[in-house]
């Protein structure tokens, strides 16, 4: 018996339909690894498990950690009994891999976070979240649900929204409406600007998404005085590129400054 715990963020999904829908839009070849987050009674599992890849499993919770080594005993050594939060991907898995699940509302921006710390190592995403989030990071340029999640997972993958979920095909059925998106890299190792500062910028300009990004970059680029036209205008009208643009120029604004010609 795995009750559903709240603290956890536990929705169980119960239907096999949607579940399988789920499995077969993971673009995976047999032998590749697959990493599932947060499997709880396996039923995302079970449709993976008829496929010929190498599966691992990240669960936090006992319960449910008990209940799938007790349905699958060949899955003991699989099952990696951690915080997804706090693993480091490197550990357990050192080439790409696919990751799959039905994600914990409470915790779907963090584990969105993580999947960007790894790219390096991630092929795609497979997951069921919030459908809220799941505008949010499908979301281009100028549309109300832009943000932060939407310019950092874009600018390293392709993302689609596939489908959508009722609340009835869960246990306990959440209140919100379900998304199934999926992430695939992209060809970007890297981005021509410094990524780090990349990060920095998005965050903090959407932080204060009402002002002008000319007012809201003052906390990393002070005494601003410049007529660059980027500046001029909102976080939710940048696109990926616009952000590396803008990006590229506070660089090189710091580094004038740096060297005393600002």
């Amino acid at each position: 018996m795995v009750r559903p715990k709240k603290h956890l963020g536990q929705h169980f999904l119960t239907d096999p339909s949607i579940a399988k829908r789920i499995v077969d839009a993971l673009e995976a070849s047999p032998g590749d690894k697959v990493l599932e987050i947060g499997p709880g009674k396996g039923v995302l599992t079970a449709h993976l498990l008829q496929k010929e890849l190498q599966l691992l499993l990240v669960e936090i919770d006992p319960e449910s950690i008990a209940y799938l080594k007790n349905l699958w005993p060949e899955l003991e050594d699989c099952i990696i009994g951690q915080d997804f939060l706090t693993l480091n991907l490197e550990e357990p898995i050192s080439r790409p891999f696919h990751i799959i699940g039905n994600f914990p509302y409470n915790i779907s921006s963090q584990i969105f976070f993580r999947v960007l710390k790894f790219r390096h190592l991630i092929s795609s995403v497979v997951c069921m979240i919030q459908k809220e989030v799941a505008d949010r990071i499908t979301s281009p340029a100028g549309s109300k649900e832009y943000g932060i999640l939407s310019v950092l997972l874009q600018a390293y993958f392709h993302i689609e929204g596939l489908f959508s979920v009722k609340p009835g095909s869960f246990f306990p059925p959440p209140r919100v409406n379900s998304g199934v998106i999926r992430l695939t890299r992209n060809e970007v190792r890297e981005l021509p600007c410094d990524e780090e500062l990349f990060f920095r910028i998005v965050k903090t300009v959407f932080n204060q998404r009402r002002k002008m990004i000319r007012n809201s970059i003052k906390t990393i680029l002070v005494h601003l005085d410049s007529d660059f036209e980027l500046l001029s205008l909102r976080p939710e009208q940048l696109d990926v590129s616009g952000f590396i643009n803008l990006t590229s120029w506070v660089e090189s604004q710091l580094r004038a400054k740096q060297e005393g010609n600002l």
